[in-house]
């Protein structure tokens, strides 16, 4: 059986649609994922589930109880849903120890393994104002946890966290489902974030559902230059480069373009039917190199673990076997 359900949700405000026909499922401990451009609808999706936002038609079940919004009930939120945003929102100034007491719904030893799990043990006489913005972040999710929910609702969770602390959070939520069989739905606009951790992901634009599908797959082949965009780096190779590295027919070749990946391209000495480039330039980012390489008609980014060449070396250029896609151009406005 479905933990979540979401059947048809629309939304507009002042005449604008702002969420239209959205439909999906989540079964318990499954990860999903939602991503989209800033300004999509992804929060106000959330707010809907969470039954903080009243949709103009469609509805939301939660482990098969209907999610009554705002215009329904006196006190906005669901039972066994709890919403965690970017901002913390704790009482100011209250002692950590405290702002949880208010909020745990669960045993003494069962609310002290959460905390260890959190992180937060050793914050309880700290007030509320002496937390890093990493620390507030996890006393706020630790009291969500304490109201014992079913589905966890994550809203850029780690937008406002340094590395060091970006890195602890990722780490307790994962063990949320291993450990308490808590289910997450997460919006990030971080690929990092949402490719390593989900099991599916929901490509939002314009307030629509465009794609769906495990990351890899929709790494791999999305559906559009917009989702490619929003999971990685890419390149958009057209005329008789794109040719050259992947044939199609003339008639395909002027409706599309080829995109790559920037690890999916080869470099080798200049030769063999390759198509000759030049290296402009290289950039060292720890883990690997990138190369930006003029073709003769495109410039792309190579990503190499290591590299041999140096800029004005001619090298010769390919893809690996099964790698790039064809996606549709953009319309010409008429004049």
């Amino acid at each position: 059986m479905d933990l979540l359900a979401v059947h048809n949700i629309s939304l507009e405000e002042r005449g604008k649609p702002i969420l239209q026909q959205i439909s999906f499922t989540q079964s318990a401990h499954q990860k999903l994922a939602i991503a989209g451009e800033s300004g999509t609808g992804k929060s106000t999706l959330l707010q809907v589930i969470a039954g903080l936002v009243q949709p103009n038609s469609g509805e939301v079940h939660v482990a098969g109880s209907r999610v009554r919004g705002p215009a329904e009930t006196l006190v906005p939120g669901h039972p066994g849903v709890a919403y965690l945003t970017q901002n913390s929102e704790l009482p100011h100034a209250l002692r950590v120890e405290q702002v949880l007491r208010y909020a745990n719904q669960r045993p003494e030893a069962e609310a002290q393994q959460l905390y260890e799990l959190c992180r937060i043990s050793h914050l309880a006489e700290r007030r509320t104002n002496q937390l890093s913005g990493g620390e507030q972040q996890r006393v706020a999710l630790a009291r969500l946890l304490l109201g014992s929910p079913q589905l966890l609702l994550l809203d850029e969770p780690f937008s406002n966290l340094d590395r060091a602390h970006k890195r602890a959070m990722q780490g307790i939520i994962e063990d949320l489902g291993l450990r308490l069989g808590i289910t997450c739905l997460l919006v990030s606009h971080d690929p990092a974030d949402t490719l390593s951790w989900a099991d599916e992901i929901l490509v939002m634009h314009q307030g629509r559902i465009i794609q769906q599908g495990p990351p890899a797959r929709i790494y791999r082949n999305p559906i559009n230059e917009y989702t490619a965009g929003l999971l990685g780096d890419y390149n958009l190779v057209r005329g008789a480069d794109r040719q050259a590295l992947s044939p199609v027919s003339k008639r395909k070749a002027a409706g599309t373009a080829l995109l790559v990946r920037p690890e999916d391209f080869r470099l080798a000495p200049p030769g063999n039917g390759q198509v000759p480039g030049t290296v402009k330039a290289i950039r060292f980012f720890g883990s690997h190199h990138e190369l930006e390489i003029v073709l003769p008609h495109n410039t792309v980014r190579v990503r190499s673990e290591a590299t041999s060449f140096e800029p004005g070396t001619t090298v010769g250029v390919s893809l690996a076997a099964g790698t790039g896609w064809n996606v549709a151009l953009p319309e010409k406005a008429p004049m």
